[in-house]
């Protein structure tokens, strides 16, 4: 009820501040939305679980320099100019993008993972590093990190190749199109399905040989113990990379490496 003597307010000072709440909650909606597109193109939105420490620590070069005395995959040591680290996941598509092969999942996601040789501007960081390598001017390691969940047998699988010198054949057939639904699909972490990787990567390894290795266990606890490492890293999804000490916590494309690896390599 308008009390005696005094008018109502006018409309239009009701309706002004309601328009201002309302282009302020839309502006922080877009700009959330915007960020998580972000996000996504560079493959930070994942499934990882969260790590142990409550923030994240600063890592070093002695820190890195270190890694390269661990029992992991490794090519290199740290000796050279250039340390590269690299953490991810066989069943993480972007970890794919990052490796090089251009999967028809994460086209559906994003342009922006199209690779240089498919008329893309992506720069794969791991082709790139392992040319680097294989000339002698830096140094490599791979930490596994459970960045989709689903990728336990595949690294299994690497380890078992790294062990036999074929780290590098297994991983190219472990990171392809093709593998990303064995894994996510029909694998899902089945110890029982040793014998299917094993046929999978018979171009690569021995299948005897890699069935046995699977079934044998012997790196089942080495998945808890990379995954703690690049938690005590400060990472929290995948792929990760680490150049010497700095951190490119994503599928970053090489181009936005090359700077500080070239100024690193003078």
């Amino acid at each position: 009820m308008i009390k005696e003597g005094k008018s109502p307010k006018n409309p239009q000072q009701i309706f002004v501040p309601v328009l201002v709440v309302l282009a302020i909650g839309l502006s922080f909606f877009s700009g959330t939305l915007w960020q998580k597109v972000k996000n996504l193109e560079k493959g930070t939105q994942n499934t990882a679980p969260a790590p142990t420490q409550a923030a994240k620590p600063t890592v070093s070069l002695e820190t890195v320099k270190g890694l390269f005395n661990k029992d992991l995959i490794k090519f290199g040591d740290a000796s050279k100019k250039v340390l590269f680290v690299q953490m991810a996941d066989p069943s993480c598509p972007f970890c794919a993008a990052a490796d090089g092969k251009n999967h028809t999942i994460y086209k559906s996601i994003n342009a922006s993972f199209q690779l240089v040789a498919d008329g893309g501007k992506y720069v794969s960081p791991t082709v790139e590093i392992k040319k680097l390598v294989d000339a002698g001017k830096a140094s490599y390691l791979f930490i596994y990190y459970p960045g989709h969940g689903n990728g336990e047998m595949a690294m299994k699988s690497l380890y078992c190749a790294y062990e036999k010198g074929k780290y590098w054949e297994a991983h190219d057939l472990v990171m392809n199109d093709a593998a990303y639904n064995l894994w996510n699909v029909t694998i899902k972490n089945d110890k029982t399905q040793s014998q299917t990787i094993a046929n999978f990567l018979k171009s690569a390894v021995d299948p005897s040989f890699m069935k046995a290795c699977l079934d044998s266990g012997k790196y089942d606890a080495r998945l808890q113990s990379d995954q703690e490492l690049a938690a005590s890293l400060g990472i929290q999804g995948t792929p990760s990379f680490y150049v010497n000490s700095s951190v490119f916590p994503g599928a970053y494309s090489y181009t936005e490496m090359k700077s500080l690896v070239d100024a690193a390599l003078k």
